[in-house]
């Protein structure tokens, strides 16, 4: 396995609606383990394809705490099938826009749908911060980052540093 660069916003492919897999093979799992490998070296709680410049619907989160065993989700074409009235408000980030963060209001629980590596349907219900993580996930497959449900001015002044953080990597 090997650890793949995250792509940065501002980037295109980060804006983009990916597409559902259609095929589960060796390809489709060695790219998950690869992101799950990815996200824990960053570190992060949850990485999507295309923030690996991959554009299909695949997701891997582990909001597990410090000295808590790891608890890794991998989901393919993953769909959110039922969502909470009440809504929470919580400061998030993303590894795609390094130091940024924001708050953003997202459903308190959710039931999501997947396939999991080997094929088979899953449900699982999720709230709190492991329901933040797969909402913030898949807004990625659909070309949604956190930063768009923020105001235009907060919105534009990461941006600004990212374009900023990007020229000075170059």
């Amino acid at each position: 396995m090997a650890k793949r660069p995250i792509v940065l916003a501002p980037d295109p492919v980060l804006k983009q609606t990916c597409q559902p897999v259609e095929t589960i093979d060796d390809d489709v799992r060695l790219c998950l383990e690869e992101m799950l490998e990815t996200m824990y070296a960053a570190p992060g709680i949850g990485l999507s394809a295309p923030q690996i410049a991959d554009g299909r619907r695949l997701i891997v989160c582990d909001v597990a705490r410090e000295g808590e065993p790891a608890a890794p989700y991998q989901m393919i074409n993953p769909e959110i099938v039922w969502r909470s009235d009440e809504k929470v408000l919580a400061e998030e980030g993303c590894l795609s826009i390094p130091d940024q963060y924001g708050e953003v209001s997202r459903f308190r629980e959710i039931r999501v749908e997947y396939l999991d590596p080997d094929g088979a349907k899953q449900e699982v219900a999720a709230d709190g911060l492991f329901s933040a993580c797969i909402q913030h996930e898949i807004d990625h497959l659909d070309g949604v980052l956190f930063i768009d449900y923020l105001t235009p001015l907060k919105r534009n002044m990461i941006l600004r540093k990212m374009k900023k953080l990007k020229r000075q990597q170059a």
